[in-house]
């Protein structure tokens, strides 16, 4: 029986007792639907996991003795930061599930010419706590102890300026004569920078062009947002990284 895994937003170590309440006690009594002196796992992002033991509830709380460390699945061989021009909510909830499944680990979701309009305020903390979520969500899934790092969003020309380059770039673009199996495996962090809806327009792509990235193209088809982050990625893992 597969032992589920939790995400906790608080401090974690061995041998000790934790309070839970909010949504994750809710989450863990609710849906998982776990009875006390359940055994689960916990982890905070940090890269370690503690095996937990659920010993009691209270009015909208939990309590959990936490246990030993426990082995963790490996971090991918390959740095890669997905620079994402911001897609609509499934889209880009989607992505960001994902990609996080893929490896990734910074994601730096951007304001380009297509995306939808740009959120201030309270708004935009609120989408930005929703993609938090799906990230540690995600992680919960798919066995990662260590989170990826959400950056906040920025506008594409002020990304584009900034200290990004700290590695390869590649731009997906349907129109480039260079595929992923021409490129020499890379050093550094592997930048992949995606458009969102409707792809990125003449002058983002002479800027990202200027500013040392590649393009590369996916095949001989047209793909959406969505597909085509996932599709990179999955090939960048085959050619250089964790499917090889």
């Amino acid at each position: 029986m597969r032992i589920p895994r939790v995400y906790l937003q608080q401090e974690l170590a061995s041998n000790s007792t934790i309070t839970v309440s909010g949504q994750t006690a809710h989450h863990v009594t609710h849906v998982l639907r776990l009875r006390e002196r359940a055994v689960l796992r916990v982890f905070n992002g940090d890269g370690n996991e503690y095996t937990a033991t659920f010993t009691g509830k209270g009015r909208g709380e939990i309590s959990l003795e936490i246990g030993d460390t426990v082995d963790t699945l490996p971090e991918s061989c390959l740095n890669i930061r997905l620079a994402q021009g911001i897609a609509r909510h499934d889209r880009m909830d989607l992505i960001l599930q994902k990609s996080v499944e893929l490896g990734v680990g910074d994601i730096q979701p951007l304001w380009m010419q297509r995306s939808q309009s740009h959120l201030r305020g309270e708004r935009l903390d609120k989408r930005i706590r929703h993609w938090q979520g799906v990230i540690s969500s995600a992680c919960e899934q798919c066995g990662r102890a260590t989170l990826p790092t959400l950056q906040p969003p920025l506008a594409y020309p002020e990304w584009l300026t900034g200290n990004h380059n700290s590695g390869p770039g590649l731009m997906l673009q349907p129109d480039s004569q260079t595929v992923l199996a021409d490129l020499s495996q890379p050093d550094g962090t592997i930048t992949l920078l995606v458009g969102p809806e409707g792809g990125m327009n003449g002058e983002e792509k002479l800027q990202a062009e200027a500013a040392g990235f590649t393009g590369v193209r996916l095949g001989a088809r047209i793909l959406r947002t969505e597909t085509a982050a996932l599709v990179a990625l999955s090939g960048i893992q085959t050619l250089w990284g964790d499917f090889r």
